[in-house]
């Protein structure tokens, strides 16, 4: 009888320590439950962006994208953003995706404008620009130390 008790309280201990756990991961990832705006994008390139995407005023994380896909009239990325409540972003701000160094994560950075008209939930960040191909450009710049240094030769 005794086994059964304290296979009792260690399974007991494992879900507490499981319990917390859950709860320490879900503050550490600052996942947010409730509402705030939602608001929209479109970028002409949105490569590297996936639903759970930061987005981020001043560096730090105001919300996330909470879906994506393709306007069909533009065939633009239409990017769909939740900001946390409290954030009321001017309606000139604008909107652009950015590695989070070199190689890092991508994030969408909104630079809120000087408007004194919010955006409200539902509309759209006029003001966009997309993802940058950084192999594309690399490509690009050697090329051109390769053309200067053809001219430099002659």
């Amino acid at each position: 009888m005794s086994r059964s008790v304290l296979e009792t309280i260690i399974g007991g201990l494992v879900l507490l320590v499981a319990g917390g756990f859950l709860i320490f991961a879900f503050n550490a990832t600052q996942v947010t439950t409730t509402g705030g705006s939602s608001l929209w994008a479109t970028f002409d390139n949105a490569s590297g962006v996936s639903v759970g995407t930061d987005v981020r005023v001043a560096g730090l994380k105001v919300g996330s994208v909470t879906g994506q896909r393709v306007d069909t009239e533009t065939f633009m990325a239409r990017v769909d953003l939740s900001i946390i409540p409290g954030i009321n972003l001017p309606q000139d701000s604008s909107a652009r995706i950015v590695p989070d160094g070199l190689l890092g994560n991508i994030y969408i950075e909104i630079e809120p404008g000087g408007a004194e008209e919010t955006l409200k939930p539902g509309e759209r960040i006029q003001f966009t620009q997309g993802s940058v191909n950084v192999v594309d450009m690399l490509g690009r710049f050697i090329f051109s130390l390769s053309d200067a240094a053809a001219e430099g030769a002659q």
